[in-house]
C-alpha cells in the first residue's frame, strides 16, 4: 500500500510530504529513503517500492518542500541547476530536523539509506538523530562538510571509482578519519544505483543493495542512544 503524507517538523512546524510505502508481508523495520537532488523522482518511488517489497515501510520525504514543494526534477541541465539551488539552500539544520520527524513517524527498528545529495543526509541522520539502527550512504559528495561528525549507530558508505564529483582525496579523509567504517568502492561512477542515470552499473547497484539490505538485517535489534 503506498500513499502520500504528511509529517511535521518538530522545531518549527513545518509541514512537507513524504511518500509512504508498506510493506506487502511481514514488515522487518522502517525506513527513511532520502532523495538526490532531483527530489521526490520516479525513481525515489521506485526504490521506496523495491525496499517495501523487502518487508521495509518506507517514508521518502520532499526534503526540498521548504524550497520546491513537490520537486520531482528530470535529470537534464535545467533539472540539474535546480536541484543543486535546492540543496544549497537547504541548511542542514533543518534537514536534521525533518528526518527527525520521519524517523519519529516510524516503529523502530528504523534505518536510513540515502542517495547523492541524500547520502550525505543519510550520514547525517546517522550523526545526529536518535532512534536510527543503522544507516547506508551512496555517493555522499558533501560527506566532508559532516566529517567532524561522527556516525552514532553503524553506517555504510558507498562509492564509484570514476566519480568526477567525489575525488579519491575525499575517499580516503573519510577512510583515514574513521577508520573502522565500511567504505565501499565500486568500478563505477556517480549515480550508479540508478537505472535512469547514464552512469547505472547494475553489478556496482546490485551489489551495494545487498550490502545495505545485510546491514540492516544486522542492526534490527539495535537502537542508538536518544539525544
Amino acid at each position: 500500500m503506498e500513499a502520500t503524507v504528511r509529517l511535521t517538523s518538530p522545531v518549527d512546524g513545518f509541514g512537507f510530504e513524504a511518500f509512504h510505502v508498506t510493506p506487502p508481508e511481514q514488515r522487518r523495520g522502517g525506513l527513511v529513503l532520502i532523495h538526490e537532488i532531483f527530489g521526490v523522482t520516479d525513481h525515489i518511488r521506485d526504490l521506496a517500492r523495491g525496499f517495501a517489497a523487502d518487508g521495509y515501510e518506507v517514508l521518502a520525504p520532499a526534503l526540498f518542500d521548504r524550497q520546491v514543494p513537490g520537486l520531482a526534477a528530470g535529470y537534464d541541465p535545467e533539472g540539474i541547476r535546480i536541484g543543486r539551488a535546492c540543496s544549497e539552500a537547504a541548511p542542514w539544520d533543518e534537514v536534521a530536523q525533518d528526518l527527525s520527524a520521519c524517523v519519529a513517524a516510524l516503529a523502530p527498528p528504523v534505518f536510513a539509506v540515502g542517495y547523492c545529495w541524500g547520502g550525505t543526509a543519510a550520514w547525517l541522520a546517522a550523526a545526529r538523530i536518535g532512534g536510527v539502527a543503522a544507516a547506508s550512504a551512496y555517493y555522499g559528495r558533501r560527506i566532508p562538510e559532516l566529517i567532524d561528525e561522527a556516525p552514532r549507530c553503524p553506517l555504510i558508505c558507498h562509492f564509484g571509482r570514476t566519480d568526477p564529483t567525489i575525488p579519491p582525496e575525499t575517499v580516503a579523509a573519510i577512510r583515514d578519519r574513521y577508520p573502522d567504517l565500511p567504505v565501499h568502492v565500486y568500478e563505477a561512477g556517480h549515480g550508479f544505483a540508478s537505472d535512469r542515470r547514464p552512469d547505472y552499473v547494475e553489478d556496482a547497484a546490485r551489489l551495494a543493495r545487498l550490502r545495505t539490505l545485510q546491514l540492516f538485517h544486522r542492526n534490527a535489534g539495535i537502537r542508538s542512544d536518544d539525544p
